[in-house]
């Protein structure tokens, strides 16, 4: 299932077009705080699709039936671009147990990438919701790659995958090599064009280099 949060109006758009917009990105504190915004609402619209169970809480004046979260998700990310973005997510989810996945572009003579995947640090995850996020879905080969990973270390109930811009070709590709069962997509916005190197257009540059600096 896909969800696109941008089509319709909301705070949302407006961090959106902070984090496209090349002047406030010189700011990359700002660059950060606004993905981790983004993160915090997506959060909150997954937070819908997940189980609830009523609990009786005890306030000063008596009984209040509240329902509450049954099961914490496993919060994912791919470093380093996601890294922002997960810490709005975990900001919601605030007992939510942690995986961290490093995977990255290695780049040829001629231009040409593989993705290269390095590591993985995990809890179990089997019968858990799982939710994993990357800045920017461009190819979706990463993200494909990382959630294989992750099935390395259990089975998951559901698995709802989040990234603030996607490109057309990165959504087409996750719905075509996983599991149209169990899986859920959630992007903030669908660019459509790729060029050849992979860069999504417009999108907003290398998310990672704009919240950490340039790498060599």
């Amino acid at each position: 299932m896909l969800h696109v949060l941008g089509v319709e109006n909301s705070l949302l758009n407006q961090y959106i077009a902070e984090i496209r917009d090349k002047n406030i990105q010189q700011d990359s504190l700002r660059f950060r705080l606004n993905l981790e915004r983004v993160g915090e609402i997506f959060a909150y619209e997954i937070s819908k699709a997940l189980e609830f169970t009523e609990r009786s809480i005890q306030t000063p004046l008596g009984i209040a039936k509240v329902p509450v979260l049954a099961n914490q998700p496993v919060l994912a990310t791919i470093m380093r671009a996601g890294l922002p973005l997960h810490q709005g997510l975990l900001n919601y989810f605030d007992k939510a147990q942690n995986a961290f996945i490093s995977a990255y572009r290695k780049y040829e003579k001629d231009g040409t990438f593989n993705i290269h995947f390095e590591h993985i640090s995990c809890p179990d995850i089997n019968k858990k919701t799982v939710i994993i996020s990357d800045s920017m879905l461009a190819t979706g080969a990463s993200m494909v790659l990382s959630y294989k990973a992750l099935l390395e270390r259990g089975n998951p109930i559901h698995t709802h995958i989040v990234s603030v811009i996607a490109s057309r070709e990165g959504v087409d590709h996750l719905q075509k090599h996983l599991p149209s069962k169990n899986i859920s997509i959630w992007v903030g916005a669908i660019d459509d064009e790729l060029t050849v190197k992979s860069y999504i257009v417009p999108g907003l540059g290398d998310a990672g280099d704009l919240a950490f600096g340039e790498k060599i």
